[in-house]
């Protein structure tokens, strides 16, 4: 699917509309997304700043997706643990922009072309109008070769229920 046929999918997406999250750039080749919420009463909280789900959610799937684009069709890619600490209060227009660090694609590459899970740990700032950071979210995701990818020595030894496909 095209980068912008995407962005226009996520903006239209009801929990995405519901809590005011903006799919603002996707590039051409999804090596990087931008990300923005406006504070509105639909996702304010009690005590009138950003509700922390509302924050979460703006960043949940895109490392994910990011992975899946760039690395193909050959691989499994899953979010597998994910925690958020909330260090500022929200209030206005928050940011977050994603990119993947340099040389990790060809770091998981190596790593699964034994046909292993790699678990990159991957973090996301999420960032105020005068440029603070209020949220920081910490991600795990689960990538490995496909089965019919994999060396068939891994294929072998590769135990179901012991960890994902």
């Amino acid at each position: 699917m095209k980068a912008s046929r995407l962005r226009w999918l996520f903006n239209f997406y009801p929990p995405y509309l519901g809590a005011g999250v903006r799919v603002d750039r996707i590039s051409d080749d999804f090596s990087e997304i931008d990300v923005s919420m406006k504070l509105t009463r639909w996702n304010k909280n009690y005590v009138g700043t950003h509700f922390g789900g509302s924050l979460y959610s703006m960043v949940d799937p895109f490392y994910m997706l990011i992975l899946m684009e760039t690395l193909g069709s050959r691989y499994i890619v899953w979010d597998q643990a994910a925690r958020i600490d909330f260090l500022k209060p929200g209030r206005g227009k928050v940011q977050a922009h994603f990119r993947l660090p340099d040389g990790l694609l060809a770091d998981i590459k190596s790593q699964a072309a034994l046909g292993d899970a790699v678990r990159p740990e991957l973090n996301i700032d999420i960032v105020g109008g005068t440029g603070e950071i209020i949220a920081r979210a910490h991600k795990t995701l689960y990538v490995r070769l496909k089965p019919e990818h994999r060396p068939p020595a891994a294929a072998e030894i590769s135990r179901p229920n012991q960890e994902l496909n």
